[in-house]
């Protein structure tokens, strides 16, 4: 019985230190880099830290809370097909609450506590960040705006927001529910766990062997003729940059001519234009001609 007692004592004393999880505290280490971020050489990161400025339409600090949120694999567990998770889904607060969050990461990877659309104004990225790689702990403080919203809270490591780790955050009423929250809302692509692995491989194969078919039936494609250059088109072009060339030379002509004038004008040069292609015409027919009727020597 005294060995029993023994070995259940020396296991108790081996197994304590194993089941403890250590967490380490960052908020004693951080250093401020100036406009609310703040860093520790450990990887600690708070960023839109604010305790003390009112957001534009709050005269006073409507209420102070303190939330601890937990973040890891073990919080997924109720929630089919997800990896990450926080283990509370949906925060409310009443506009203007002065609100401290305590981020525990339970993971032995990084994860963030990533809250988005806060005002610009007050807070340079619009956004308060906790993020820490753990298991560890951090703390920040921001100052919620006023208003009925409702504010996303992710992380933003990658896959890990579509591995199950968001959640949202109403201020006052909220302004409707964010798509895909687990446990809260309907996802935008759900989850079908009705096949067996059997019947989706029968699936693969079917469509593996249908399709060599459907690409030699496929129709060749039908060759179209070239398609000709659109004479209208450049025509076009060419006479708008013979009108700006000559605007300004006609606006000074017909300047003070009534309708009629202009039109006289206008027909005066183009008998003129016309009269004078006709004489180069005529010159050219009389050179070629005369070339013609010339007497080559020796002949």
């Amino acid at each position: 019985m005294v060995k029993l007692l023994s070995a259940g004592v020396l296991i108790f004393l081996f197994s304590a230190p194993v089941s403890a999880v250590e967490y380490e505290d960052h908020d004693g280490m951080l250093m401020d880099h100036g406009d609310g971020h703040l860093m520790d050489m450990a990887g600690g990161m708070v960023m839109g830290q604010n305790s003390s400025t009112l957001p534009g339409g709050c005269d006073s600090i409507a209420e102070t809370k303190e939330i601890t949120v937990h973040a890891g694999h073990k919080y997924a567990e109720k929630f089919p097909g997800r990896m990450f998770a926080f283990d509370t889904q949906e925060f409310n607060f009443k506009p203007c609450t002065k609100l401290t969050v305590h981020f525990i990461n339970d993971d032995n990877v990084r994860h963030q506590w990533m809250m988005h659309g806060l005002p610009k104004y007050l807070y340079p990225k619009g956004m308060f960040h906790l993020e820490i790689s753990g298991p560890a702990k951090i703390s920040g403080t921001l100052i919620l705006p006023p208003g009925d919203k409702t504010y996303l809270v992710h992380c933003d490591i990658a896959q890990h927001m579509e591995k199950g780790m968001k959640a949202q955050l109403k201020v006052g009423k909220g302004d409707g529910d964010l798509p895909s929250i687990p446990g809260v809302t309907a996802y935008v692509i759900a989850d079908d766990y009705k096949g067996s692995l059997s019947t989706v491989m029968a699936d693969v194969s079917a469509a593996a062997e249908a399709a060599p078919t459907v690409v030699a039936n496929k129709p060749a494609p039908v060759s179209q003729p070239p398609k000709e250059d659109s004479v209208i088109s450049g025509v076009t072009v060419i006479g708008l940059v013979i009108g700006l060339l000559f605007a300004p030379f006609l606006a000074k002509k017909f300047k003070g001519m009534s309708v009629s004038e202009a039109i006289a004008t206008i027909f005066d040069w183009v008998r003129a234009g016309i009269e004078l292609v006709v004489k180069l015409l005529s010159r050219l027919m009389k050179l070629v001609i005369s070339n013609k009727n010339k007497i080559l020597p020796g002949k």
